[in-house]
């Protein structure tokens, strides 16, 4: 274990304080938006401009990267970020938050890409699954603590902005200090979307209704737990207990999806979301504990989704598709965030903030039926054939690039050397003038 990770810990340290910063931010915006008296459709609108951003940086990023080299974009990227948090918490307005969360979520696309890529670069073919498995679990625990950040500190003022700044700032230091060997070009990014229609139509239209629940969620559950009176601390506990309830159910449900029909199992914890979810809207509790239990429940089945969707979806792909097919859902997904925060502000806007569970009910739903209709068009891979589950994080920035690190996709050729130290002159030069 300590061979496997040695190579790679100053990098994990850095995704650390990235995702860090990203949990604070991706909370506190909301929670001192709600406080500034904004409009919940505008608080959606700075989740959807987050979650744009990001996925353009999926496909644009890797270009900036080909011309000036890992090194500088991620220095580029990192200060963008950090820039982007302090200037946040200087110009309290709905406008310049909307700009500068586009340029977030696109400049942290490419942080994750480069970092993901150095990761897979590091790692061999018997140290891959550990390092991948450790960077989901980084990432969960990184959104988790910068969450957890927000009772400490007064959100009333620009305090906590900084210090997302700092966490940035800190995130650039392992990464830029590492011995790593800078790693090949990004994969370029593509979409195909008739392709993966046809290879699972379940996990097509699923993995798009898992990105519009789960980004109204994401982005508009702390105006939901303000507007509905809830502490700040309540509702980093409220988000946090939800993404944990969410990593613990992964395995129990994935590994009962290898035994049964994965769209059983997707129907099942889509229904018991929907359930979830129309309680807190038709009952409208108030008590904290109510609250925090039927977030726990909806957190479980919500967030276990997004994995046995792409498991079912490999399925009926062949193991070098591995990348192609579980990128393009992951960018799928990212498409759904986007239109989730965008639907949700207007209808909690109409009906209150109980109605953003209406929303993420009905995708459920409509993923239950969906699942229920084609398990009787389409037989499901024999048990013995199937795509192995692997719990997969949807609910962090993750990028295509980080697929290449996960024991699924096929295995590469060990032939980068692990020892090489880079001379900062002489790292890999850009294609055209700086």
């Amino acid at each position: 274990m300590r061979k496997n990770l040695l190579p790679v810990a100053s990098l994990l340290l850095g995704t650390l304080f990235l995702f860090l910063g990203n949990g604070l931010q991706g909370l506190l915006l909301p929670v001192r938006g709600t406080a500034e008296g904004y409009p919940t459709t505008i608080l959606g609108l700075i989740g959807t401009s987050w979650a744009a951003g990001f996925v353009l940086g999926c496909f644009f990023a890797p270009n900036v990267v080909k011309r000036i080299g890992h090194v500088r974009a991620f220095s580029v990227f990192s200060s963008l970020i950090a820039i982007v948090a302090l200037m946040t918490g200087i110009l309290i307005d709905p406008t310049w938050w909307l700009i500068l969360r586009a340029l977030t979520g696109f400049a942290t696309a490419g942080t994750s890409m480069i970092i993901e890529s150095w990761l897979n670069e590091r790692a061999t073919n018997e140290s891959r699954g550990v390092i991948f498995s450790l960077y989901i679990a980084i990432t969960l625990f990184g959104v988790v603590g910068g969450q957890m950040m927000i009772p400490f500190g007064d959100t009333s003022t620009s305090t906590l902005f900084m210090i997302c700044g700092i966490l940035y700032c800190v995130a650039m230091l392992p990464t830029l200090l590492s011995k790593a060997a800078t790693p090949q070009p990004l994969k370029q990014v593509q979409l195909d979307l008739r392709g993966l229609y046809r290879n699972s139509p379940v996990s097509f239209l699923g993995i798009l209704l898992v990105g519009i629940a789960n980004g109204a969620f994401g982005t508009l559950g702390a105006v939901f737990g303000r507007q509905a009176g809830l502490s700040d601390s309540t509702v980093a506990a409220m988000m946090s207990v939800a993404i944990f309830a969410g990593a613990v159910m992964q395995l129990p449900a994935g590994r009962l999806s290898d035994r049964i029909d994965r769209r059983y199992v997707l129907a099942a914890l889509a229904g018991v979301g929907a359930l979830a979810g129309l309680l807190i809207f038709l009952v409208e509790p108030t008590q904290v504990w109510i609250v925090l239990t039927l977030i726990a429940i909806y957190g479980a089945a919500a967030n276990a989704l997004y994995p046995i969707a792409v498991s079912h979806a490999n399925d009926f792909a062949t193991a070098e598709d591995f990348v192609k097919v579980s990128g393009g859902l992951l960018l799928l997904y990212g498409i759904g965030t986007i239109i989730g925060p965008t639907i949700g502000g207007p209808v909690m806007t109409a009906t209150g903030p109980y109605g953003l569970f209406m929303i993420t009910a009905c995708a459920h739903i409509l993923i239950t039926a969906y699942a229920i209709i084609r398990s009787r068009m389409r037989a499901p891979v024999p048990v013995a054939e199937r795509d192995a589950f692997s719990p997969i994080n949807a609910g962090t920035a993750m990028t295509p690039e980080s697929l290449q690190l996960s024991p699924r996709a096929a295995p590469f050729d060990e032939t980068h050397d692990q020892d090489v130290e880079i001379d900062p002159e002489q790292e890999e030069k850009p294609n055209g003038p700086v």
